[in-house]
């Protein structure tokens, strides 16, 4: 039997269906380049540690930048896994005697472990820089859009007067607290399972510090039996990639309704929409309903997970094998649906006319209105909504004779003689002026926005700043793994 695993407990070969249920080949594409490194960095502390010599330690390495340079295609995919596969073709290159050597003290639970967390972590920080710039392009679109009128929304119901800006900086502080959300969760993916073995490590004398410090990350998991069973970093990761994609899919539900001919708000540029196939008059606005559409499938994701890790006794499983394919699926469509979503609103076309005609109907005015009773007359709000509230019945362009008439009504006497005049009920029915009154910090009134705009670019550049250490922190990890492996083979890594 060619099968390294198989050769000596098991005495037959699985037949193709079974290869095919049991194969995680399909899914280790993700982790072919992390298992690399693993494999040097374990073989670099064998050899450091006197378990294997120079001259072993040397061959492997030529051999894993060997097969890093043919690429996992090159490899047999009808081995079960990446990690049997690629210690296989190793063994044909150098030989079982020194190839055979590799395994050393680690099982393959925990250096999947380790694979999947390499990978991840970069997986994290390139979604960081894509929410940074999703969040950069709201700020900017904002900043072009601190004056534009539009109507504000409670119910899907006209609402009050607000601002484009005020609008597109609430997506943004959403998209902020995503990022913080997916740096925590960075925080506990890159931590080191590795030499933790099967699950209750080994008798081999490796040093775990130096694998953990070789590869990047920032500590171990302490217990060996914790730290080969735990998928809570994945049912972490995906939890926040989830919540990432509802945040998105709201902003696609909105542009969606907004460049509907009922709203007209905005127009998709032609690369975010597609056309009929019969009515050739028709611009979809299809990008966003694949974004909010592509949010079932990361929820999904995050619900298989979390029902593979539901209820599996200590330590290792094999169920967690399909954990994997569910992260990889939520990890690629929440990226993909980032950048779409970054490019929709670059991009769009805001119909600035539009929107300030649709911001004063449905008497979104009423508010100020009532608050402006309750300055000037002195009467509760409650009364002031009562009184409103049976203005609202009407136009919605009330005159200081119509609030009068409402008011000997409600309480007996007209707000005119309590100092309410004719040019106070019509600032009150302005909508910029109300917006301009809503000054107090998170409103939307343009010098207000014009503040939060420039903290809030001021807070992503503190972002990025963060991103980019925690990228550095991991390349001069890497940069000495390379070094080291460069040294021992002679062979720019």
């Amino acid at each position: 039997m060619s099968d390294i695993l198989r050769r000596g407990r098991l005495s037959s070969t699985p037949d193709e269906d079974m290869l095919n249920f049991t194969s995680s080949m399909s899914a280790d594409k993700w982790i072919f380049e992390a298992d690399i490194l693993v494999d040097m960095a374990h073989t670099v502390m064998l050899h450091e540690q006197g378990i294997i010599k120079e001259n072993d330690c040397s061959s492997i390495l030529a051999g894993l930048l060997k097969i890093r340079e043919e690429g996992i295609e090159k490899l047999d995919h009808s081995y079960e896994d990446i990690h049997i596969s690629l210690e296989s073709r190793l063994i044909d290159m150098v030989g079982e005697d020194t190839g055979g050597r590799m395994h050393s003290g680690r099982s393959r639970n925990d250096e999947v472990a380790t694979c999947i967390r390499i990978r991840l972590r970069d997986e994290l920080l390139s979604l960081m820089e894509e929410l940074s710039g999703l969040r950069n392009t709201l700020l900017e679109r904002a900043s072009e859009n601190t004056e534009t009128l539009m109507p504000g929304f409670t119910h899907l119901q006209h609402a009050q007067p607000t601002t484009f800006a005020h609008h597109l900086v609430a997506h943004s502080d959403a998209i902020g607290r995503d990022i913080e959300r997916v740096i925590s969760a960075f925080s506990r993916v890159n931590k080191s399972p590795l030499g933790s073995a099967a699950f209750a490590s080994t008798g081999f004398d490796l040093n775990r510090d130096r694998t953990c410090s070789l590869l990047g990350f920032d500590a171990l998991l302490g217990n060996s039996m914790d730290a080969v069973s735990t998928r809570d970093f994945l049912i972490e990761s995906a939890s926040v990639m989830s919540n990432i994609m509802v945040n998105l899919s709201k902003m696609a539900e909105e542009i969606i309704i907004w460049s509907s001919s009922e709203f007209s708000f905005v127009e998709l540029d032609d690369m975010y929409a597609s056309t009929s196939s019969i009515m050739p008059q028709k611009k979809n606005p299809d990008s966003a309903e694949l974004v909010r559409g592509k949010a079932g499938t990361v929820i999904g994701s995050l619900m298989a997970l979390l029902s593979l890790c539901k209820a599996l006794p200590l330590s290792y499983n094999r169920d967690l094998q399909e954990a994997t394919p569910n992260m990889w699926r939520a990890v690629e469509t929440t990226r993909s649906a980032v950048r779409i979503t970054k490019g929709m609103i670059a991009t769009m076309n805001v119909n600035t006319e539009s929107m300030a005609e649709k911001s004063i109907l449905g008497f979104t005015t009423a508010t100020e209105l009532a608050d402006t009773m309750v300055r000037t007359g002195g009467i509760p709000f409650r009364t002031a909504h009562q009184i409103v509230g049976v203005l609202a019945r009407g136009d919605g362009n009330p005159t200081l004779a119509d609030v009068d008439a409402v008011a000997k009504d409600v309480i007996g006497e007209t707000l005119s003689s309590r100092g309410l005049t004719e040019e106070m009920v019509k600032e009150a029915l302005d909508p910029v002026l109300n917006i301009n009154r809503r000054s107090i910090t998170g409103g939307p009134a343009p010098s207000e926005m014009e503040k939060a705009i420039n903290s809030r670019l001021e807070e992503l550049e503190g972002t990025r700043a963060s991103i980019s250490e925690l990228n550095a922190g991991i390349e001069e990890s890497l940069t000495v793994l390379y070094g080291i492996v460069e040294k021992y083979t002679g062979n720019n890594a």
